[in-house]
Protein backbone atom coordinates (compact mmCIF):
# COMPACT_ATOMS: atom_id res chain seq x y z
CA UNK A 1 0.00 0.00 0.00
CA UNK A 2 0.87 3.49 -0.75
CA UNK A 3 2.83 5.19 2.40
CA UNK A 4 0.54 8.46 2.19
CA UNK A 5 -2.77 6.06 1.37
CA UNK A 6 -1.80 4.27 4.53
CA UNK A 7 -1.43 7.33 6.58
CA UNK A 8 -4.39 8.94 5.48
CA UNK A 9 -6.56 6.04 6.32
CA UNK A 10 -4.76 5.82 9.99
CA UNK A 11 -5.15 9.48 10.11
CA UNK A 12 -9.12 9.41 9.71
CA UNK A 13 -9.73 6.44 11.31
CA UNK A 14 -8.02 7.36 14.56
CA UNK A 15 -10.20 10.88 13.85
CA UNK A 16 -13.06 9.37 13.89
CA UNK A 17 -12.67 6.72 15.84
CA UNK A 18 -11.71 8.68 18.55
CA UNK A 19 -14.99 11.06 18.02
CA UNK A 20 -17.36 8.44 17.74
CA UNK A 21 -16.78 7.87 22.04
CA UNK A 22 -18.88 10.99 22.23
CA UNK A 23 -21.73 10.52 20.28
CA UNK A 24 -22.49 7.11 20.82
CA UNK A 25 -23.55 7.75 24.06
CA UNK A 26 -25.38 11.38 23.55
CA UNK A 27 -27.95 9.35 21.35
CA UNK A 28 -28.47 6.66 23.34
CA UNK A 29 -28.42 9.14 26.92
CA UNK A 30 -30.81 11.12 24.87
CA UNK A 31 -33.54 8.77 25.01
CA UNK A 32 -32.90 7.33 28.37
CA UNK A 33 -33.00 11.46 29.25
CA UNK A 34 -36.37 11.90 27.76
CA UNK A 35 -37.76 8.37 30.12
CA UNK A 36 -36.82 10.65 32.81
CA UNK A 37 -38.38 13.84 32.37
CA UNK A 38 -41.03 11.82 31.37
CA UNK A 39 -41.77 10.42 34.91
CA UNK A 40 -40.36 13.32 36.49
CA UNK A 41 -43.60 15.20 34.98
CA UNK A 42 -45.94 12.34 35.41
CA UNK A 43 -45.09 11.32 38.94
CA UNK A 44 -43.89 14.70 40.29
CA UNK A 45 -41.23 12.99 41.85
CA UNK A 46 -37.60 15.34 41.92
CA UNK A 47 -36.13 11.90 42.22
CA UNK A 48 -36.53 12.17 38.49
CA UNK A 49 -36.17 15.10 38.05
CA UNK A 50 -32.55 15.30 39.45
CA UNK A 51 -31.71 12.25 37.60
CA UNK A 52 -32.78 13.70 34.69
CA UNK A 53 -30.55 17.03 35.39
CA UNK A 54 -27.79 14.86 36.35
CA UNK A 55 -27.83 12.65 33.08
CA UNK A 56 -28.15 16.39 31.14
CA UNK A 57 -24.68 17.35 32.27
CA UNK A 58 -23.02 14.49 31.85
CA UNK A 59 -24.84 15.04 27.92
CA UNK A 60 -23.41 18.07 27.68
CA UNK A 61 -20.22 17.43 28.50
CA UNK A 62 -19.76 14.66 25.55
CA UNK A 63 -22.07 16.68 23.16
CA UNK A 64 -19.37 19.76 23.80
CA UNK A 65 -15.99 16.49 23.09
CA UNK A 66 -18.72 15.46 19.76
CA UNK A 67 -19.02 18.89 18.43
CA UNK A 68 -15.17 19.71 19.00
CA UNK A 69 -13.54 15.91 17.74
CA UNK A 70 -16.69 16.18 15.09
CA UNK A 71 -15.67 19.58 12.90
CA UNK A 72 -11.91 18.42 12.03
CA UNK A 73 -13.59 15.57 10.00
CA UNK A 74 -15.31 17.83 8.29
CA UNK A 75 -11.90 19.40 6.85
CA UNK A 76 -10.16 15.87 6.52
CA UNK A 77 -12.96 15.55 3.07
CA UNK A 78 -10.73 18.75 1.68
CA UNK A 79 -7.32 17.89 3.23
CA UNK A 80 -6.37 13.77 3.11
CA UNK A 81 -9.84 13.23 0.93
CA UNK A 82 -10.12 15.58 -2.00
CA UNK A 83 -10.81 13.47 -4.82
CA UNK A 84 -13.37 11.36 -3.35
CA UNK A 85 -15.04 14.75 -2.06
CA UNK A 86 -14.45 15.38 -5.71
CA UNK A 87 -16.23 12.78 -7.31
CA UNK A 88 -18.86 11.87 -4.25
CA UNK A 89 -19.42 15.52 -3.12
CA UNK A 90 -23.08 15.91 -5.27
CA UNK A 91 -24.36 13.14 -3.17
CA UNK A 92 -23.09 12.84 0.64
CA UNK A 93 -22.90 17.12 0.62
CA UNK A 94 -26.87 17.03 0.89
CA UNK A 95 -26.56 14.54 3.63
CA UNK A 96 -23.93 16.64 5.57
CA UNK A 97 -25.86 19.60 4.97
CA UNK A 98 -29.13 18.57 6.14
CA UNK A 99 -27.57 16.98 9.25
CA UNK A 100 -26.03 20.13 10.29
CA UNK A 101 -29.26 22.17 9.18
CA UNK A 102 -31.89 19.88 10.35
CA UNK A 103 -30.65 18.51 13.29
CA UNK A 104 -27.62 19.78 14.97
CA UNK A 105 -29.54 22.93 15.32
CA UNK A 106 -32.60 21.24 16.62
CA UNK A 107 -30.09 19.42 19.51
CA UNK A 108 -28.39 22.11 20.21
CA UNK A 109 -30.84 24.62 20.77
CA UNK A 110 -33.22 23.11 22.54
CA UNK A 111 -29.68 21.23 24.20
CA UNK A 112 -29.29 25.24 25.95
CA UNK A 113 -33.32 25.12 27.47
CA UNK A 114 -32.38 21.90 29.04
CA UNK A 115 -29.49 23.05 30.61
CA UNK A 116 -30.25 26.30 31.56
CA UNK A 117 -34.03 26.76 31.04
CA UNK A 118 -35.34 24.89 34.28
CA UNK A 119 -35.67 27.80 36.06
CA UNK A 120 -37.00 29.82 33.46
CA UNK A 121 -39.82 27.63 31.53
CA UNK A 122 -42.78 25.40 32.80
CA UNK A 123 -42.28 22.18 33.32
CA UNK A 124 -44.21 21.12 30.06
CA UNK A 125 -41.69 23.23 27.97
CA UNK A 126 -38.44 21.81 29.73
CA UNK A 127 -39.95 18.40 29.14
CA UNK A 128 -40.59 19.41 25.20
CA UNK A 129 -37.23 20.51 25.17
CA UNK A 130 -35.70 16.62 26.26
CA UNK A 131 -37.82 15.45 23.38
CA UNK A 132 -36.21 17.72 20.84
CA UNK A 133 -33.02 17.12 21.89
CA UNK A 134 -33.92 13.31 21.56
CA UNK A 135 -35.11 13.55 18.07
CA UNK A 136 -32.84 16.20 17.03
CA UNK A 137 -29.57 13.73 17.91
CA UNK A 138 -31.41 10.52 16.63
CA UNK A 139 -32.07 12.61 13.28
CA UNK A 140 -28.74 13.75 13.63
CA UNK A 141 -27.82 9.81 13.62
CA UNK A 142 -29.76 9.47 10.43
CA UNK A 143 -28.30 11.58 8.23
CA UNK A 144 -24.81 10.01 9.35
CA UNK A 145 -25.61 6.54 8.64
CA UNK A 146 -27.75 7.32 5.36
CA UNK A 147 -23.93 8.99 4.22
CA UNK A 148 -22.19 5.69 5.39
CA UNK A 149 -25.30 3.66 4.13
CA UNK A 150 -25.20 5.19 0.60
CA UNK A 151 -20.94 4.26 0.54
CA UNK A 152 -21.83 0.94 1.29
CA UNK A 153 -24.36 0.64 -0.99
CA UNK A 154 -24.69 3.56 -3.74
CA UNK A 155 -28.23 4.09 -5.07
CA UNK A 156 -30.10 7.23 -6.78
CA UNK A 157 -27.53 8.38 -8.69
CA UNK A 158 -25.47 8.53 -12.10
CA UNK A 159 -22.31 8.95 -13.51
CA UNK A 160 -21.24 12.15 -14.62
CA UNK A 161 -19.28 12.68 -18.13
CA UNK A 162 -16.33 13.34 -15.98
CA UNK A 163 -16.58 10.53 -13.83
CA UNK A 164 -18.21 12.44 -10.95
CA UNK A 165 -21.36 11.03 -9.16
CA UNK A 166 -24.38 12.71 -9.67
CA UNK A 167 -27.26 12.45 -7.35
CA UNK A 168 -30.51 11.55 -9.39
CA UNK A 169 -32.83 10.63 -6.63
CA UNK A 170 -33.01 12.15 -2.99
CA UNK A 171 -36.06 9.89 -1.84
CA UNK A 172 -33.74 6.98 -3.11
CA UNK A 173 -30.95 8.31 -1.31
CA UNK A 174 -33.03 8.70 2.23
CA UNK A 175 -35.08 5.75 1.53
CA UNK A 176 -32.05 3.68 1.03
CA UNK A 177 -32.56 -0.11 2.41
CA UNK A 178 -29.34 -0.39 3.44
CA UNK A 179 -29.72 3.02 6.02
CA UNK A 180 -32.83 1.30 7.71
CA UNK A 181 -31.24 -1.63 8.91
CA UNK A 182 -27.83 -0.16 9.87
CA UNK A 183 -29.85 2.77 11.55
CA UNK A 184 -31.92 0.26 13.59
CA UNK A 185 -28.39 -1.26 14.73
CA UNK A 186 -26.51 1.57 15.42
CA UNK A 187 -29.04 3.90 17.30
CA UNK A 188 -29.96 0.17 18.91
CA UNK A 189 -26.04 -0.31 20.10
CA UNK A 190 -26.33 3.84 21.14
CA UNK A 191 -28.78 2.90 23.58
CA UNK A 192 -26.86 -0.26 24.59
CA UNK A 193 -23.86 2.02 26.16
CA UNK A 194 -25.65 5.04 27.15
CA UNK A 195 -27.77 2.06 29.35
CA UNK A 196 -24.48 0.24 30.39
CA UNK A 197 -23.40 3.61 31.66
CA UNK A 198 -26.29 4.49 33.33
CA UNK A 199 -26.16 0.78 35.41
CA UNK A 200 -22.68 1.23 36.22
CA UNK A 201 -23.03 4.53 37.46
CA UNK A 202 -25.89 2.73 39.48
CA UNK A 203 -23.90 0.17 40.98
CA UNK A 204 -20.74 2.35 41.57
CA UNK A 205 -22.73 4.45 43.92
CA UNK A 206 -24.54 1.39 45.56
CA UNK A 207 -21.19 -0.34 46.06
CA UNK A 208 -19.60 3.15 47.32
CA UNK A 209 -22.92 3.60 49.34
CA UNK A 210 -23.04 7.08 48.25
CA UNK A 211 -26.12 8.51 46.55
CA UNK A 212 -27.87 5.20 46.66
CA UNK A 213 -31.34 6.06 45.94
CA UNK A 214 -30.52 7.53 42.90
CA UNK A 215 -28.11 4.63 42.20
CA UNK A 216 -31.25 2.14 42.70
CA UNK A 217 -33.20 4.25 40.21
CA UNK A 218 -30.03 4.23 37.64
CA UNK A 219 -30.44 0.54 37.32
CA UNK A 220 -34.36 0.31 37.75
CA UNK A 221 -34.22 2.34 34.32
CA UNK A 222 -30.65 1.57 33.74
CA UNK A 223 -30.85 -2.36 33.16
CA UNK A 224 -34.17 -2.99 31.80
CA UNK A 225 -32.42 -0.90 28.96
CA UNK A 226 -29.57 -2.64 29.05
CA UNK A 227 -31.26 -6.20 28.75
CA UNK A 228 -33.38 -4.84 26.00
CA UNK A 229 -31.10 -2.94 23.38
CA UNK A 230 -28.60 -5.81 24.10
CA UNK A 231 -30.60 -8.42 22.56
CA UNK A 232 -32.41 -6.46 19.98
CA UNK A 233 -28.91 -5.26 18.64
CA UNK A 234 -28.41 -8.70 17.77
CA UNK A 235 -31.71 -9.61 16.98
CA UNK A 236 -33.25 -8.76 14.65
CA UNK A 237 -31.36 -5.88 14.02
CA UNK A 238 -27.75 -7.40 13.56
CA UNK A 239 -29.38 -10.85 12.30
CA UNK A 240 -31.04 -8.53 9.22
CA UNK A 241 -27.66 -6.65 8.78
CA UNK A 242 -25.98 -9.70 8.32
CA UNK A 243 -27.97 -10.95 5.29
CA UNK A 244 -28.15 -7.55 4.04
CA UNK A 245 -23.91 -7.81 3.93
CA UNK A 246 -24.45 -11.04 2.37
CA UNK A 247 -26.44 -10.42 -0.13
CA UNK A 248 -24.96 -7.13 -1.50
CA UNK A 249 -21.35 -7.66 -0.08
CA UNK A 250 -20.22 -11.63 -0.21
CA UNK A 251 -16.84 -10.71 -0.50
CA UNK A 252 -16.77 -8.82 2.77
CA UNK A 253 -19.07 -11.72 4.57
CA UNK A 254 -16.36 -13.97 3.09
CA UNK A 255 -13.09 -12.20 4.67
CA UNK A 256 -15.36 -11.24 7.97
CA UNK A 257 -15.43 -15.36 8.33
CA UNK A 258 -12.59 -16.40 6.53
CA UNK A 259 -13.98 -18.07 4.39
CA UNK A 260 -11.76 -19.03 1.30
CA UNK A 261 -13.91 -21.26 -0.56
CA UNK A 262 -17.43 -22.35 -1.46
CA UNK A 263 -19.45 -24.10 -0.22
CA UNK A 264 -22.66 -25.61 0.55
CA UNK A 265 -23.77 -25.83 4.31
CA UNK A 266 -21.03 -23.52 5.29
CA UNK A 267 -19.78 -23.58 8.74
CA UNK A 268 -19.41 -20.66 11.14
CA UNK A 269 -16.44 -19.88 12.94
CA UNK A 270 -16.68 -19.36 16.58
CA UNK A 271 -12.19 -18.89 17.08
CA UNK A 272 -9.73 -19.20 15.05
CA UNK A 273 -6.80 -17.45 13.31
CA UNK A 274 -7.07 -16.63 9.76
CA UNK A 275 -4.07 -17.57 7.54
CA UNK A 276 -4.35 -15.55 4.79
CA UNK A 277 -1.24 -16.90 2.56
CA UNK A 278 -1.93 -20.30 2.93
CA UNK A 279 -5.96 -19.64 2.35
CA UNK A 280 -7.66 -21.47 6.03
CA UNK A 281 -7.98 -20.72 9.59
CA UNK A 282 -6.14 -22.29 12.31
CA UNK A 283 -7.21 -23.92 15.29
CA UNK A 284 -10.61 -23.04 14.11
CA UNK A 285 -13.77 -23.90 16.58
CA UNK A 286 -17.14 -24.18 14.22
CA UNK A 287 -20.75 -24.63 14.34
CA UNK A 288 -21.60 -27.23 11.26
CA UNK A 289 -24.05 -25.23 8.33
CA UNK A 290 -24.63 -21.88 10.82
CA UNK A 291 -22.83 -19.61 8.45
CA UNK A 292 -25.27 -21.20 5.91
CA UNK A 293 -28.31 -20.94 7.86
CA UNK A 294 -27.68 -17.01 9.11
CA UNK A 295 -27.09 -16.07 5.61
CA UNK A 296 -29.74 -16.91 3.77
CA UNK A 297 -31.71 -18.94 6.17
CA UNK A 298 -31.33 -22.04 4.98
CA UNK A 299 -29.16 -24.99 6.21
CA UNK A 300 -27.33 -25.56 3.03
CA UNK A 301 -27.42 -22.58 1.21
CA UNK A 302 -24.28 -21.76 -0.90
CA UNK A 303 -21.90 -19.27 0.47
CA UNK A 304 -19.41 -17.78 -1.67
CA UNK A 305 -15.60 -18.27 -0.66
CA UNK A 306 -13.08 -15.31 -1.51
CA UNK A 307 -11.81 -17.59 -4.46
CA UNK A 308 -14.38 -16.48 -6.51
CA UNK A 309 -13.27 -13.13 -6.81
CA UNK A 310 -10.22 -11.49 -8.09
CA UNK A 311 -7.67 -11.15 -5.01
CA UNK A 312 -7.54 -7.34 -5.75
CA UNK A 313 -11.05 -7.13 -4.64
CA UNK A 314 -10.57 -8.66 -1.19
CA UNK A 315 -10.20 -6.50 2.12
CA UNK A 316 -6.45 -5.44 2.68
CA UNK A 317 -6.57 -6.82 5.92
CA UNK A 318 -8.58 -9.90 6.33
CA UNK A 319 -6.93 -10.56 9.73
CA UNK A 320 -8.40 -7.37 11.44
CA UNK A 321 -11.63 -7.39 9.73
CA UNK A 322 -11.80 -11.53 11.23
CA UNK A 323 -11.04 -10.48 14.47
CA UNK A 324 -13.14 -7.09 15.05
CA UNK A 325 -16.47 -9.17 13.38
CA UNK A 326 -15.54 -11.91 16.69
CA UNK A 327 -14.61 -9.22 19.08
CA UNK A 328 -18.18 -7.62 18.41
CA UNK A 329 -20.01 -10.61 18.20
CA UNK A 330 -18.08 -12.22 21.88
CA UNK A 331 -18.68 -8.52 23.45
CA UNK A 332 -21.95 -8.92 22.45
CA UNK A 333 -23.36 -12.26 23.74
CA UNK A 334 -21.30 -11.39 27.54
CA UNK A 335 -23.56 -8.30 27.33
CA UNK A 336 -26.48 -10.06 26.55
CA UNK A 337 -25.74 -12.89 29.42
CA UNK A 338 -24.80 -9.92 32.03
CA UNK A 339 -28.10 -7.70 31.34
CA UNK A 340 -30.39 -10.95 31.06
CA UNK A 341 -28.97 -11.85 34.81
CA UNK A 342 -28.97 -8.33 36.40
CA UNK A 343 -32.60 -8.46 35.18
CA UNK A 344 -33.55 -11.15 36.41
CA UNK A 345 -32.19 -9.75 40.01
CA UNK A 346 -33.78 -6.56 39.48
CA UNK A 347 -36.73 -8.56 39.13
CA UNK A 348 -36.38 -10.71 42.16
CA UNK A 349 -35.35 -7.28 44.45
CA UNK A 350 -31.73 -9.17 44.60
CA UNK A 351 -29.48 -6.71 42.37
CA UNK A 352 -28.70 -4.15 45.12
CA UNK A 353 -27.24 -6.00 47.38
CA UNK A 354 -25.50 -8.57 44.63
CA UNK A 355 -22.02 -7.27 45.06
CA UNK A 356 -20.63 -9.12 42.57
CA UNK A 357 -23.76 -8.45 40.19
CA UNK A 358 -23.09 -4.72 40.52
CA UNK A 359 -19.43 -5.19 40.19
CA UNK A 360 -20.38 -6.50 37.04
CA UNK A 361 -22.11 -3.47 36.36
CA UNK A 362 -19.38 -1.52 36.98
CA UNK A 363 -16.70 -2.71 35.19
CA UNK A 364 -18.58 -4.01 31.82
CA UNK A 365 -18.89 -0.16 30.87
CA UNK A 366 -16.41 -0.31 28.38
CA UNK A 367 -17.56 -3.18 26.88
CA UNK A 368 -19.81 -1.48 24.40
CA UNK A 369 -17.64 1.02 23.56
CA UNK A 370 -15.04 -1.78 22.93
CA UNK A 371 -18.10 -3.66 20.67
CA UNK A 372 -19.12 -0.87 18.65
CA UNK A 373 -15.61 0.62 17.55
CA UNK A 374 -14.96 -3.26 16.41
CA UNK A 375 -18.72 -3.35 14.74
CA UNK A 376 -17.61 -0.12 12.88
CA UNK A 377 -14.44 -1.21 12.17
CA UNK A 378 -16.20 -4.40 10.44
CA UNK A 379 -18.26 -2.37 8.80
CA UNK A 380 -15.46 -0.45 6.77
CA UNK A 381 -12.65 -2.93 6.66
CA UNK A 382 -15.14 -4.98 5.19
CA UNK A 383 -16.01 -2.40 2.48
CA UNK A 384 -12.56 -2.36 1.45
CA UNK A 385 -10.69 -1.94 -1.47
CA UNK A 386 -13.69 0.59 -2.32
CA UNK A 387 -14.91 3.72 -0.78
CA UNK A 388 -17.82 3.70 -2.83
CA UNK A 389 -18.72 0.45 -3.18
CA UNK A 390 -18.18 -1.22 -6.45
CA UNK A 391 -17.03 2.35 -7.98
CA UNK A 392 -14.63 4.25 -6.07
CA UNK A 393 -11.70 3.07 -5.23
CA UNK A 394 -9.86 3.77 -1.81
CA UNK A 395 -6.69 3.97 -4.01
CA UNK A 396 -8.32 6.79 -5.83
CA UNK A 397 -10.02 9.16 -3.65
CA UNK A 398 -7.19 10.30 -1.33
CA UNK A 399 -5.46 13.61 -1.78
CA UNK A 400 -2.41 13.03 -3.60
CA UNK A 401 -0.91 16.19 -3.36
CA UNK A 402 -0.73 15.70 0.82
CA UNK A 403 2.65 14.05 1.12
CA UNK A 404 2.96 10.95 4.16
CA UNK A 405 5.12 13.65 5.81
CA UNK A 406 2.51 15.66 6.22
CA UNK A 407 -0.36 13.39 6.99
CA UNK A 408 2.27 12.11 10.35
CA UNK A 409 2.73 15.24 11.37
CA UNK A 410 -0.89 16.67 11.39
CA UNK A 411 -1.40 13.17 12.81
CA UNK A 412 1.01 13.33 15.84
CA UNK A 413 -0.49 17.13 16.77
CA UNK A 414 -4.23 15.13 16.31
CA UNK A 415 -2.87 12.65 19.11
CA UNK A 416 -1.28 15.36 21.30
CA UNK A 417 -4.24 17.43 21.17
CA UNK A 418 -6.40 15.12 21.82
CA UNK A 419 -4.46 13.31 24.90
CA UNK A 420 -5.09 17.09 26.33
CA UNK A 421 -8.92 16.89 25.37
CA UNK A 422 -9.26 13.59 27.36
CA UNK A 423 -7.73 14.72 30.49
CA UNK A 424 -9.63 17.59 30.52
CA UNK A 425 -13.44 15.34 29.63
CA UNK A 426 -12.45 12.81 32.67
CA UNK A 427 -11.50 15.58 35.12
CA UNK A 428 -15.31 17.25 33.90
CA UNK A 429 -16.95 13.83 34.58
CA UNK A 430 -14.79 12.63 37.45
CA UNK A 431 -16.66 15.91 39.00
CA UNK A 432 -20.00 15.42 38.05
CA UNK A 433 -19.94 11.91 39.39
CA UNK A 434 -17.99 13.37 42.80
CA UNK A 435 -20.92 15.40 43.51
CA UNK A 436 -23.61 13.26 42.02
CA UNK A 437 -27.31 13.96 41.40
CA UNK A 438 -28.43 15.05 44.74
Amino acid sequence: MDSALGLHRLHFAFTITYHYLFPQLTMGLALLIFILKTMALRTGNPLYENAARFWTKIFGINFAMGVVTGIPMEFQFGTNWSRFSKATGGVIGQLLAMEGMYSFFLESSFLGILLYGREKVGPRIHWFASLAVFLGSWLSGFFIIATDSWMQHPVGHRIGPNGEIILDSLSALLLNPWTFVQYAHNMTASVVTASAVMCAVGAFYLLSNKHTEHGRLFLRIGVPAFALSSVFVAFPTGDIQGKMVAQYQPVALAAMEGHFDTKSGASLNVIGQPDVENQRIDNPITLPKVLSFISYGRWNAEVKGLNEVPRDQWPDNIGLLFYSFNIMVGLGTVMIALSLLSFLALRLKKLDTNKPLLWALLLAFPMPYIATTFGWMTAELGRQPWLVYGILRTADGYSTRVSAGNTLFTLLGFLGLYALLSMLFLFLIQRELAKGPE
